[in-house]
């Protein structure tokens, strides 16, 4: 029997210099898409995935993370008082009972490589989640998570979310070579190769920060030489795990936004705000009002001194 996927690793360390000025004091994960951080979605999709032990590897001025999935006695305190239930059972739930909160210090920014093997003490001699709260994904059917368990629980191996990428923007994203075509989502990794140019680019599937790793990366980690950026890259660790054991890219079902940009951030929040139960109907009035009146602008005839333009 395969273990089961209990830890899931959240790297948040990072500096989130795009956003600045916003981030100079609180974390990029702790952007709201609508009415939650964007930590929040990670964590309860890895929750939902059949996580237990949230282990976040975090930095300096990242302590609002930690407050965030804390108990909040007087909020709760007063919320009680108040009688605003709905409120209060929101605020408790952000951590279910049964799911524990670590959180480890990444001395120095090494790379996502390094913030992943910050957790090896944690996550001991277990498969594991790794997540990228930048990444918003969000579908009708199982989470990303949840696919990727499923491939690993019929197969036993590590599990790299992909996604269909424009050749262009190869040197964006970590590129895997298949060993051949999609079956059901998944296919065998030949290679991976981190940022290639669009001409060496192995494929149009492009990593994610959605993984499954087998604990015998934290062996191949330590032993990776610093990379690209001048950092100790996952995408090479990975590649020498194919050495040993086979891994899989699974082609995540759902939309990905990429939160780490101001585009991608803007876009997750327009259609959250669109799917939201208490703000849907409203927002989208809003935005066809918009829409109309952007549009009467563009072809109403423009007036200058004297007569029509």
């Amino acid at each position: 029997m395969r273990k089961p996927i209990r830890k899931a690793v959240f790297p948040v360390a990072g500096l989130g210099t795009r956003f600045l000025p916003a981030t100079k004091a609180n974390p990029k994960e702790m952007l709201p898409v609508v009415d939650k951080p964007l930590i929040q979605y990670a964590a309860e999709e890895a929750v939902k995935a059949g996580a237990e032990v949230l282990i976040f590897i975090t930095g300096r001025n990242k302590r609002a993370i930690a407050d965030h999935f804390d108990r909040a006695y007087e909020l709760e305190t007063e919320l009680e008082k108040r009688d605003k239930r709905a409120m209060l059972e929101l605020v408790q739930g952000i951590v279910p009972p049964h799911v524990s909160c670590v959180y480890i210090r990444q001395a120095e920014a090494l790379g996502l490589g390094h913030a992943v093997l910050c957790a090896e003490p944690v996550v001991g001699d277990e498969p594991f989640f790794v997540v990228l709260a930048d990444d918003l994904i969000v579908g009708d059917g199982p989470s990303a998570l949840e696919q990727m368990r499923d491939a690993y629980l019929r197969d036993g191996c590590s599990v790299i979310g992909v996604e269909e990428i424009d050749p262009a923007d190869s040197n964006k994203y970590g590129v895997v070579k298949p060993t051949g075509k999609l079956q059901q989502g998944v296919v065998r990794i030949e290679d991976i190769v981190e940022k290639p140019a669009p001409e060496n680019a192995p494929s149009n599937l492009g990593v994610v920060g959605r993984y499954v790793l087998t604990p015998r990366i934290f062996e191949l980690l330590g032993k990776t030489e610093r990379g690209a950026g001048g950092e100790i890259q996952l995408t090479d660790a990975i590649a020498a795990l194919l050495e040993y054991e086979a891994a899989w890219a699974c082609c995540l079902d759902g939309t990905r936004y990429d939160c780490g940009s101001k585009l991608g951030y803007l876009e997750a929040t327009v259609e959250l705000a669109l799917a939201h139960p208490e703000l849907s109907e409203a927002f989208r009035e809003f935005l066809l009002h918009r829409t109309e009146t952007l549009q009467a602008r563009q072809v109403e005839p423009r007036l200058v001194e004297g007569g029509r333009a």
